[in-house]
């Protein structure tokens, strides 16, 4: 579990729902959970005893599985907004049962929200009453609401560590992808570059907590960088001695005693090139390596959402080529050579076949075969010299956005 600096709070603690999923599944919903357990997916009857122990102690508590991380995740509420999770996650960590708890994203298209949830706050001597009337709480679509009424008799918050000045070495820092145009939470890395000396220092995932890395250099700047495919790429700037002046840019926000930092990401335009570093062939092929499936359904996520998007997939080998190549066969295994076909060409039409090979794949998942020309340059326009230690990114494909 993730442990995070404990904030103050002024109305002491959350009353927790949740909603019920359907018996089909429990794949978890797009959005942020309040987690307070994780178990691998040979557990899932440890992560039901424990919501049923939750139950029994008068929690509302429900489960579902994480696919993207394999495991199962015991939660106690669903947002779709992320500065609501982290505010309500700072309160139920004063409930001294859930001092661990975190949020988790749920990374894909959250669901919109349908009505809202009103609280009453009452207060009685030394403790603080929380009612919770609720009308309809904001659910995914399909999800069954299961609601209760309590009220919890808080004690004092305990005291709270201070840190004399506010770094980065001593924030938790949340760097949220998301796009607001769709309402999608997205998945991606962000490069931390040292900007004085313009060195990448690492990489880190996207909606996560973590703490920056010092560069150690005069200045103490940090350069974030997100660059998701299918989304323009994103630059922001943070201090590392000195965040809070930060907090003035629109890009970043304080949640108690994180600091979340923001890449609201577009996606592209017409004009837009692209090109798929992560799609990778066989040798002297037009048959794509397993690995290249990540990055092909990101191109075909981008055509699905929009369905004006038009795209032009731009061929290239390295150097000029005449022999042997491999095409996909009759069987349209698209990630094998088993079945595949063998014929004999040029460059220019190994460059060709590699380009229709992608518009093939995205066409056998639906996408309308008019959205997608071709254009073949063989090894007329590499990037390295055909010789050198990089010539093997010189067999690429390149999108170029036609319309959007």
């Amino acid at each position: 579990m993730h442990n995070l600096p404990r904030v103050s709070l002024i109305l002491g603690v959350l009353l927790i729902s949740t909603f019920s999923y359907s018996q089909n599944s429990k794949e978890l919903t797009p959005g942020y959970y309040i987690v307070v357990g994780a178990y691998a997916r040979t557990q899932e009857k440890v992560a039901q005893q424990y919501v049923e122990g939750l139950k029994g102690k008068g929690h509302i508590a429900d489960y579902g599985y994480n696919p993207s991380r394999k495991f199962y995740l015991v939660y106690l509420k669903y947002f779709d907004n992320l500065k609501e999770s982290l505010d309500a996650m700072k309160m139920t960590r004063e409930m001294e049962a859930f001092t661990d708890a975190w949020v988790r994203v749920i990374s894909g298209n959250i669901p919109p929200a349908k009505t809202s949830l009103s609280e009453e706050i009452k207060t009685e001597s030394n403790s603080t009453i929380l009612k919770a009337d609720i009308l309809q709480e904001k659910q995914p679509e399909g999800v069954e609401v299961v609601a209760e009424i309590n009220e919890i008799e808080i004690t004092d918050n305990p005291e709270i560590e201070q840190h004399p000045v506010m770094t980065l070495g001593n924030t938790e820092v949340f760097l949220s992808l998301f796009n607001a145009q769709n309402n999608r939470i997205v998945e991606g890395e962000v490069e931390v570059i040292d900007t004085d000396r313009a060195k990448l220092i690492t990489k880190v995932k996207g909606n996560e907590y973590l703490i920056l890395t010092d560069p150690k250099s005069k200045t103490g700047q940090l350069t974030l960088i997100c660059d998701v495919f299918g989304y323009r790429k994103i630059q922001q700037e943070i201090n590392y001695p000195l965040p809070l002046a930060d907090t003035v840019k629109d890009f970043i926000d304080l949640m108690g005693t994180t600091l979340v930092i923001n890449f609201n990401l577009v996606r592209y335009h017409r004009g837009d090139l692209i090109t798929l570093f992560n799609v990778y062939f066989f040798n002297d092929a037009a048959l794509m390596l397993p690995e290249s499936k990540y990055e092909l359904n990101s191109l075909l996520q981008l055509l699905q959402e929009n369905l004006a998007y038009k795209i032009r997939l731009h061929g290239h080998t390295n150097g000029n080529y005449h022999g042997k190549i491999i095409s996909i066969g009759e069987e349209k295994n698209f990630f094998s050579l088993i079945g595949s076909k063998q014929t004999t060409g040029s460059a220019m039409d190994l460059s060709f076949n590699r380009a229709n090979v992608v518009k093939e794949y995205l066409v056998s998942n639906g996408i309308d075969p008019g959205r997608v020309t071709l254009k073949a340059w063989g090894g007329r326009r590499p990037l390295y010299d055909k010789n050198s230690a990089n010539a093997k990114k010189n067999v690429r494909v390149v999108v170029e956005i036609l319309e959007d």
